[in-house]
């Protein structure tokens, strides 16, 4: 048994390393589209100033023009007419195109932002399918290292019936000759998450009868784990496992002690 979680936990790990490689290329374009984004935008601030530097200028030539205008005839107050109905034409050419511009950047800004939430959606899908496969091979060497003692059973989503209750499904289940490790997975944990665990706690021994004489240890595991969700945690005396070096870790303050059930 320990050969086959040895050789899942190195598929596992492979395929890990796969995603994490996938997630830093993702990443990386992100940050490229970051930094061009940034670019864009700091050249349009640019030429906004230039923009405003010009229409300045341009304002204050307009009042000297002004001031000749009236100093000046008839024919002088024509051609200025005709200026200024050129100046409107051009500047509504230039408002028509800026406006396209912006429509045109705004249509593949939506576009982008459609592209990248399929991506998450993706990778969610992927996570899924990993947090079985990452969590319980992890049980038994995280209670060899924190308690010392060995997992001689290992079951993953171990479900059972019992008359007058309604069937139920637990993600692991790792015993050991004291001990009995019951596992909680959810790839973002949440504290109506942790009430409804300790729910399935208290009625565990009625499902498994089997281990009424040997302690419960609560495991949570999660892929995300807000600081204030593990502090609730431990509250409650639960063990909480996050992603780690060694594919789970755990999250646990170091002085954490967690409550037999």
């Amino acid at each position: 048994m320990d050969v086959i979680l040895e050789e899942r936990v190195d598929k596992v790990e492979i395929a890990l390393e796969r995603f994490i490689d996938e997630m830093r290329a993702f990443r990386h374009k992100i940050d490229q589209y970051i930094v061009e984004s940034e670019k864009d935008r700091r050249t349009f601030q640019r030429e906004m100033a230039t923009f405003r530097e010009n229409s300045y200028k341009e304002m204050r030539a307009f009042q000297r023009e002004m001031a000749t205008f009236r100093e000046n005839s008839d024919k002088e107050m024509r051609a200025f007419q005709r200026e200024m109905a050129t100046f409107r034409e051009n500047s509504d050419k230039e408002m028509r195109a800026f406006q396209g511009e912006m429509a045109t950047f705004k249509e593949n800004s939506d576009k982008e932002n459609k592209r990248m939430n399929k991506r998450w959606g993706e990778i969610s899908n992927k996570l899924g399918t990993l947090v079985e496969d990452i969590v319980a091979p992890s049980i038994p060497r995280i209670v060899k290292e924190r308690f010392n003692i060995k997992v001689v059973d290992l079951s993953v989503r171990r479900k059972r019936e019992l008359n007058g209750l309604s069937a139920k499904e637990w993600d692991a289940i790792a015993v050991s000759s004291e001990m009995v490790f019951l596992n909680y997975t959810r790839s973002t944990l949440r504290s109506q998450d942790i009430d409804e665990f300790l729910r399935d706690i208290k009625i565990f021994r009625d499902y498994f009868p089997e281990y009424k004489e040997k302690g419960v240890i609560g495991v949570l595991a999660s892929l995300y784990i807000n600081e204030g969700v593990i502090r609730y945690a431990e509250k409650n005396g639960l063990l909480v496992l996050g992603i780690g070096d060694e594919l789970m870790e755990i999250l646990n303050s170091k002085d954490f002690e967690p409550v037999s059930f």
